[in-house]
């Protein structure tokens, strides 16, 4: 998983055996560790509601999606496409953009046909 930061937007982006695992029922954890300075962790797991939802877990973060946005999203995919929601983090509001790496989706699924 690869996760960019900038203000109050992340942008996670997954392969195609990650999907296969969040979709299975799976979570999905990143972990960088600093050292003594401590680290980030994020975690990624579906849920059935239509609302994604954000909490502290474990000195990390759970970012539970919405499972009918990800299967949408795995059923166009090859897709530069991702989607996206914004979730209330507070007195803010983080944008939270989710796509699967189109080059892996090519390789993985072949080239998309247009109609």
């Amino acid at each position: 998983m690869k996760i960019q930061l900038q203000q109050q937007s992340v942008r996670l982006r997954i392969d195609e055996a990650e999907l296969a695992h969040l979709l299975d029922g799976d979570v999905l954890r990143s972990v960088t560790s600093f050292g003594p300075a401590g680290g980030f962790s994020l975690a990624l797991q579906l849920q059935d509601d239509s609302h994604p939802a954000l909490m502290a877990e474990g000195g990390g973060y759970l970012l539970k999606l919405p499972r009918e946005g990800v299967l949408a999203l795995a059923a166009r995919l090859p897709s530069r496409d991702g989607v996206a929601w914004d979730v209330p983090a507070g007195m803010q509001v983080l944008h939270v953009e989710f796509d699967v790496d189109v080059r892996d989706s090519i390789r993985q699924r072949g080239v998309a046909r247009r109609a």
